[in-house]
């Protein structure tokens, strides 16, 4: 999953997205509401983490015009106020869930989940791969009934391939999408989960293509 994470407190904001990255997810840091309000409109994601007090753009205004503009990703809402008041504004205002600091990561994690079987019940999509089914939803890859045991990054690899629709991506695109926008993590991560997943497509005739110097690109056999 891609999850833009909006918060100003650094320390908090690189903790977070520490933990999410262990998860497996994509995360795009921003620190304040101006950056973040370009971001948001430039960037797809499946999923916003909004801290209501930002420098610039306030997280309640910035989710208005998420809204406003029919952008229907799962917005779950940060802050320090507990009073019921800001939670009802909050939610009134388009949020999915709502945690107020401090909070547990394992509940944050739990809620993710929970809006992302959500997400996956409402958008189930499968796209047809020779002789396998990917439900971009669950992000699952099926052979018949059964769903294939692939890692998560893989999936998320498989995923950016697949909804480019024979494009070439670059590595930094890929990581992007796997990492998060800004990452420090190396681009040679991804020439590993390329040929890992490589290997686990080519029994069923699914070839990842390599373009030397340039990227990668998902050659799709009809089913």
């Amino acid at each position: 999953m891609r999850i833009a994470l909006v918060e100003d407190n650094v320390s908090l904001a690189k903790g977070i997205a520490y933990q999410l990255r262990d998860a497996g997810h994509s995360v795009d840091v921003l620190h304040n509401g101006d950056e973040a309000d370009t971001f948001l409109k430039q960037e797809g994601g499946d999923l916003v983490i909004l801290d209501i007090n930002l420098p610039g753009r306030s997280g309640l205004d910035l989710l208005a015009d998420l809204r406003g503009r029919d952008d229907p990703r799962p917005v779950i809402l940060l802050t320090a106020r507990t009073e019921t008041q800001d939670r009802v504004k909050g939610l009134d205002a388009g949020a999915d869930d709502y945690l107020v600091k401090p909070f547990e990561m394992e509940e944050l994690a739990a809620r993710i989940r929970a809006l992302g079987r959500r997400k996956a019940s409402i958008l189930q999509t499968f796209v047809e791969l020779g002789p396998l089914k990917f439900d971009t939803g669950s992000m699952q890859l099926f052979e018949g009934e059964t769903a294939l045991e692939i890692p998560r990054r893989e999936l998320s690899l498989l995923a950016a391939l697949t909804q480019a629709n024979g494009r070439t991506l670059s590595k930094a695109s890929l990581l992007d999408q796997l990492y998060g926008a800004g990452s420090e993590t190396d681009e040679k991560v991804i020439e590993v989960y390329v040929s890992r997943l490589r290997k686990r497509l080519a029994p069923y005739g699914i070839n990842i293509q390599v373009h030397r110097g340039i990227g990668y690109s998902l050659n799709r056999l009809p089913s």
